[in-house]
């Protein structure tokens, strides 16, 4: 008997982590995920589809914060004849609350990847972000640092102590909430029994 995609009621019940939901937005339905005998099956609105564990080609897990939640996770898919999927570790529930579903997410990944093991997929596995991502980012960043450097130096020359408290502080937040970033996005590479758990809730 196949296993179809549960409607989304409660976002965080999950069946052993063989199925998943969340909603990317307030306006539209939400997406769903099963992982059935014939290969992962999705819904998106009206779409639906399965693919069969053989033929997903690549697996992508990352950090990606955004302003609503700060603990945000997210997998990438892809197919071999280039179709696409994302799943996110939280929902859109209100126009203010996006909520984390960190549990569900995560047993669904390591389920996830156990069906890939046991298929023998040849899917990439990859972390973090692109290395041609990861190394604009870290160019981006010493200059900014180079920048905010100027004007530390600046203000300490002119006596605007105010000013070096601000710059100060304003580099010690930034440092904290970029570093993260960075330091769980480093490219890398994983098996399917060892999942990078800087990637997972």
């Amino acid at each position: 008997m196949t296993a179809t995609p549960r409607e989304l009621d409660d976002p965080n019940q999950d069946e052993a982590g063989l199925q998943y939901g969340y909603r990317a937005s307030l306006i539209g339905g939400g997406r769903q995920f099963a992982l059935t005998e014939q290969g992962l099956s999705w819904q998106i609105g009206a779409r639906s589809g399965v693919w069969p564990y053989q033929t997903i080609a690549s697996v992508r897990l990352s950090f990606r914060p955004v302003s609503m939640q700060s603990r945000r996770f997210r997998a990438d898919l892809r197919t071999f004849d280039g179709q696409r999927l994302t799943i996110l570790s939280t929902s859109w529930q209100t126009v203010t609350l996006m909520a984390p579903q960190d549990q569900a997410y995560r047993a669904f990944m390591v389920a996830l990847h156990q069906r890939l093991q046991a298929a023998r997929s040849q899917a990439e596995l990859t972390g973090g972000l692109s290395p041609l991502a990861y190394n604009g980012a870290l160019v981006v960043l010493a200059l900014l640092a180079v920048a905010m450097t100027a004007l530390l130096a600046r203000a300490v020359a002119v006596g605007e102590w105010p000013g070096v408290l601000f710059i100060l502080g304003f580099a010690a937040l930034f440092g904290w909430q970029i570093g993260g970033f960075i330091r769980r996005n480093k490219p890398r590479r994983y098996s399917f029994d060892a999942l990078p758990a800087e990637l997972l809730p």
